[in-house]
């Protein structure tokens, strides 16, 4: 899960970027980068950490033109190193070409070592390079006959913005697994993972990037833009779990909004899982606040903040040296002893994947008077790795993959333990989007053969 944001014909194309990415800085935040162009020259600066951070009014200043791309990475395949920052650059016969990638290859390892069979030379190992390599080695004069060429051989998840000297280029693979927008500001176009970035620079949102689509953006013709459908269509596999957990509430992801789907997600988690003899719906802050909404309105029970979430644990805090029993979740999670003690309440989040932050949660409020604890869960059982852009554990770290729900209670310490159900999911889901989801995480069905993964 990256964030990616472009913007075409703005004066101020590179301070608008770190804005774009700055509010999807929730989608990625181990580095950030930016290249920007004036049509002549690219300039760039990449960094590890955050945002606000990397780019200052003098590194902003260094960034010139009217175009630019950027990117906050969030390590998935590759790992988390400063050679794998975007976007990612390189010179050809092209000409220069950056770009910047939300989403994973399935397929990468087997084209890498095809690759450098045949010569090619990475300089990371993060999947997006293979695509350009794909693209030097195609033979194409014109940019967009070479990303056709380069896409036409890939499997697996990309929502991409390229950017050369003569091209802004948005693409979505064609089943759509993550998501891409296009709005408009001043009459130019402008591209994010996510439409809450354009709410920030004041751009306005038009619609989805479609799934196949690609969006081409002359920077030599007064910025106009042309759409095409170069690539098969695919059947339609968005990832559900946007809408449980990645895009911020307050955006439009495919097509819906997140903040409404969310508490009808809770809904639907009530009827499926009533709250027993709870006098209190407690969220998990901030995970499980708008589903823990919708959780009260339908079951009429009152909703309260009985967990304090800390926004302020750096990379580099301190633990004492003295052992303090379940430091980490305490410095994050804290709960309030007056509203839960003696009360028997419904603890809402939105997944649970080791365990073992929710079976120290669950402690916690028992420590803090609670006399009973009903935990549920926004989502499925998280029981099978992603392969498409989400940095899930190996599958035996995953609780649900070897424990029954039942298990998983009595592990974690919970009263009753209730997840949503698949087809509760997809059809809340399905309601405000449309049908066509991957759920690959829960259910272990894949929108690509599980062979071509490497």
């Amino acid at each position: 899960m990256c964030a990616i944001f472009g913007i075409a014909g703005q004066q101020e194309a590179s301070n608008l970027t770190y804005l774009g990415l700055h509010a999807l800085q929730h989608r990625g935040q181990e580095g950030s980068g930016i290249v920007s162009t004036d049509g002549k020259l690219p300039f760039v600066h990449k960094e590890r950490g955050l945002v606000a951070d990397i780019f200052t009014a003098t590194n902003i200043a260094k960034l010139e033109g009217h175009s630019a791309i950027g990117h906050n990475r969030y390590s998935t395949a590759g790992g988390n190193t400063s050679e794998n920052l975007q976007p990612v650059m390189m010179k050809s016969s092209l000409g220069w070409v950056g770009i910047a990638h939300n989403g994973n290859l399935v397929n990468a390892n087997v084209l890498t070592q095809k690759l450098e069979r045949e010569g090619s030379i990475f300089q990371s190992t993060a999947d997006t390079e293979v695509i350009l390599h794909l693209m030097a080695k195609s033979q194409e004069k014109d940019l967009i006959n070479a990303i056709v060429h380069a896409l036409k051989q890939v499997v697996g998840a990309y929502s991409l913005l390229i950017l050369n000297h003569d091209y802004l280029v948005a693409i979505r693979d064609p089943q759509g697994i993550r998501p891409l927008v296009m709005g408009n500001l001043h009459g130019k176009p402008v591209f994010a993972s996510e439409s809450t970035a354009f709410d920030l620079i004041g751009a306005n949102y038009e619609r989805e990037i479609n799934p196949g689509e690609m969006v081409v953006v002359s920077l030599k013709e007064n910025f106009t833009v042309k759409c095409f459908r170069p690539f098969e269509k695919g059947a339609l596999k968005r990832c559900v779990f946007e809408h449980v957990y990645f895009a911020r509430p307050d955006s439009v992801v495919f097509s819906s909004t997140i903040y409404q789907t969310r508490k009808n997600l809770g809904k639907q988690l009530a009827k499926e899982h009533p709250p027993l003899d709870a006098e209190l719906v407690i969220p998990v802050p901030d995970s499980g606040v708008y589903a823990a909404i919708g959780y009260s309105e339908f079951s009429k029970l009152p909703f309260e903040m009985g967990i304090i979430r800390s926004h302020y644990i750096g990379r580099t805090f301190i633990e004492p040296k003295q052992s303090i029993r379940d430091f980490g979740v305490k410095l994050k999670l804290n709960p309030i002893a007056d509203i839960v003690r003696g009360k028997s309440i419904v603890v809402v989040d939105d997944s649970l994947v080791r365990g073992t932050t929710s079976k120290k949660l669950i402690q916690h409020l028992r420590n803090s008077g609670a006399s009973k604890i009903h935990l549920r869960i926004s989502a499925p059982p998280t029981a099978h790795s992603c392969f498409y852009g989400i940095d899930t554990p190996n599958k035996t770290e995953l609780l649900a993959s070897s424990h029954s729900v039942d298990s998983i209670r009595d592990f974690i310490g919970a009263d009753s333990l209730g997840y949503l159900s698949l087809n509760g999911l997809l059809q809340v889901a399905s309601e405000v989007s449309g049908a066509g989801f991957c759920h690959g995480c829960f259910s272990g069905e894949y929108p690509t053969p599980i062979t071509t993964i490497v």
